[in-house]
Order: C-alpha cells, then structure tokens, then sequence
C-alpha cells in the first residue's frame, strides 16, 4: 500500500519518500495513517481490491498553535466547567451524613441511586472515560480521589491524543492528560467523583476505579489527531484486562471506519460501551437524531430527559438507536446535574446527553459491582429487565430509566 501511495504522489512529488507518508504509526488496526496530497492517490486507493475503506481521518484546517486554546474554548461543551452559583441545599443537592453533595437526580424517585448505594458503591469496577481528559487542578480525580467513603481504589489519566502535524510533521509541545477543555472533568466526575469530606458533589459509582483518558481536544471529533487519539483510546481500553465499562461523551454526524474499527475491538474484548446520543441547539437537537458512534451496534447510546420523565432533554437527541434514559435537566429552574468543576470543591452542572452517559456508566458499574462474575450480556440484561420501558421499548428512548436500586437486588424478569 506504501508502494502504491508513494508511487502516486512522486508523479508531483519525485522527492518524497514513505516516511514521509505516514502520519501516524499504527500497531493494533490494519490501517494506514497517511498524508495525500493528489486525487489520483485517493483514486489508485479507491480501486485496490486490498483497500476496505480510503477515507478522510479528519476536516480540521491546519492552524497554527496560537490559536488552539481560542478553538478549543469557542468548541460546543468546553470552558464552562466552573463552579455553579445559586445551588439551593434540599432542592439541587442533598446534603449526605459526610458532608458530601448528592445531586438532585440520584434521589430514589428518579433512579434509585441512594437506595442502591446500600448495595453497591461500584468498588471493583474499573471505567475508561474517554474525552477531553481530566483537570491536574482537581485534587478530587488525584490525590483526593480516596476520601470518606471512597476508599482502596485507583485512579490513572492517560493521554492518547498525538501531537498537532502539519503535512504530517509534529509540531508544539506532546500532549498531556490534562483537560484543557472542562468536559472530561465533568464527566468523570458524574461517573465517579468521590463521596468525601470536602463538600464536593459525589458521583454515581464513587467507589468505582476510573481511567480518563484524553483523546480530543473537545467534544466534536472533526481533527484527525481526535479520531487517531479516540480510536488509540478504545484499543488501550479493549487491551485493559481489569476494565468493563467504556464511556465516551463525545460525537460527530459522519461515521469513520478507523473508529468504528477500534470500537469494534474493544467490544470484541467484552466490553460495555456507552456513548451519547447528541447534544446540540435547542432547535436543532430533535431534528438530528443519534450521532456517530452512538449510532453503531456495539455502543450503548444514551440520551437525557426532563424529571417529568416523559420529555427529551431540550438539548439532548433522541431516536430509535438510543438504548436508556438518564433524569438530567429538572425544568422547575432549568437545572442539570452537580458534578466536579475544573478546581475546589464548589460542585459545577453539567448537561446533555454527555451526563447522561457518564451517569449511565456510573450506574451500570453499581450493577457490575454487585455481580462480579456475570458477562456484559448478562449485565445487560439487568439493566433492560429493571427499566421503565422493560415491556415496550420506545422508538425515541429505547429501554428508558434504570432503577439501579431494583438491578442491584437482583429482580430479572
């Protein structure tokens, strides 16, 4: 394929050579990471009977370095990871015998959460968040991350996102785990913040182990460093003998095979992958439907609703590949779920469907934790048999809200 490629761009091109082709080094999928710069290429590619897919990685434009912190800032689902203002204990937050601060919706009514916690922390589940990465800045997914009630588990940040190229050429400094974004600290944190001392707000599994890793910049995967560092981040996750759960809260509207590809390979390896059905414009977000890879079979795709339990998110897609339903906007004040902010203890909200699946992974590893030694499928089945629509699955919202206090006690119909 190397010799195909090469000889195309030397018509124009007589001074390259192959290293000078490859983008990025691939060791797990059969695929090549090249720079083209000729149709004819595209074109030689197209009609090989030994090419399954020629395709673009990536649409970013090339830009210089001094005007990416401006792009990932002006990115849908990134700078706003603050703290939250005007939080009301009693209505936004309860208050739980720790100090700690138990978001609105992980109150019984909506999924059973407080119940189950007498069941099931998480402990013994380890989850991959894989997103923009997490905040070095706060101390509760690093040195706190063991406190109060969360206690002997573990926490690693990974970085899988390869340096900015231009022309395939590494340029800046390599990348680090730290969220330059906000996004992946909130998801992180609804999945499995700990239950401490501090006042933080706590997360669904806060006993369960977590790895986030940062493969974006930010939420929308349009850049081919995001599609190489995402499909780096399932392999890694698919090779990780001690993680389940896979969560990933960020999307584009085309497919990519490369993805699809390293997906497939963590499924293989028997894990349980949730990603989000789509989060965008209040006008627009009932009109998409579920985006990419939510969309694929071997993902778990996941939307949010309002607490009348009835009504999408106003943000949030939904569609007849969305599989559960997760409780995050309450309408009364038009409030999302508490979770970690970039720094302190003060709880940050986050929305869409990106909390619903960090939340729905949280909750699966409180099933997970519970029954050690059953398979994804047998998991699964948990999960549907202790949903809302367990005997009519909805074209819109699938299988619905799990109540996780019913999955953990064992009720399988």
């Amino acid at each position: 394929m190397l010799a195909l490629i090469l000889a195309e761009e030397q018509k124009t091109h007589p001074g390259l050579t192959a290293a000078d082709l490859v983008a990025y080094d691939e060791s797990v999928l059969p695929v090549l990471d090249v720079t083209v710069r000729e149709l004819s290429t595209i074109k030689a590619l197209r009609a090989s009977g030994l090419v399954r897919y020629a395709e673009p990685m990536g649409y970013e434009p090339n830009r210089p370095e001094a005007s990416r912190t401006e792009s990932v800032l002006s990115s849908s689902g990134c700078g706003s990871n603050t703290a939250t203002a005007g939080l009301v204990a009693g209505a936004d937050f309860t208050v739980l015998s720790n100090g700690s601060k138990s978001s609105w919706n992980q109150a019984d009514q909506y999924h059973g959460v407080r119940t189950a916690w007498n069941q099931s922390t998480g402990r013994g589940v380890k989850v991959v968040i894989i997103d923009s990465g997490s905040s070095d800045a706060q101390e509760n997914l690093g040195s706190a991350f063991n406190q109060g009630l969360s206690s002997g588990r573990t926490i690693e940040r990974l970085v899988t996102m390869p340096r900015n190229t231009i022309f395939g050429i590494p340029y800046g400094d390599a990348e680090t785990p730290n969220d330059g974004c906000g996004h992946g600290t909130s998801m992180a944190g609804a999945c499995a913040a700990p239950r401490g001392t501090d006042g933080a707000a706590v997360g669904m599994a806060y006993n369960a182990s977590l790895i986030t890793v940062r493969a974006a910049e930010d939420v929308f995967l349009d850049a081919s460093r995001e599609v190489k560092g995402v499909s780096d981040a399932f392999i890694l996750a698919g090779n990780r003998a001690d993680v389940r759960i896979i969560s990933m809260s960020m999307g584009r509207l085309t497919s990519s095979s490369q993805m699809t590809d390293a997906i497939r390979y963590a499924y293989g390896r028997g894990k349980l992958i949730f990603c989000a059905a789509g989060t965008s414009f209040d006008w627009s977000a009932g009109l998409v439907g579920v985006i990419y890879p939510a969309s694929l079979p071997e993902a778990v795709a996941v939307t949010g609703v309002k607490d009348n339990l009835t009504t999408r998110c106003d943000e949030c897609h939904v569609g007849s590949d969305v599989e559960f339903t997760v409780v995050m906007q309450r309408t009364s004040v038009d409030r999302r779920p508490l979770t970690l902010a970039m720094s302190g203890d003060a709880p940050s909200t986050v929305g869409g469907s990106s909390v619903a699946t960090a939340s729905m992974a949280g909750l699966t590893a409180l099933v997970w934790a519970r029954y050690p030694t059953e398979t994804r499928a047998q998991i699964m089945s948990r999960l549907v048999a202790a949903s809302s629509n367990r005997s009519a699955r909805s074209s819109s919202f699938g299988w619905g809200r799990v109540n996780v206090a019913t999955a953990v006690g064992g009720l399988v119909n």
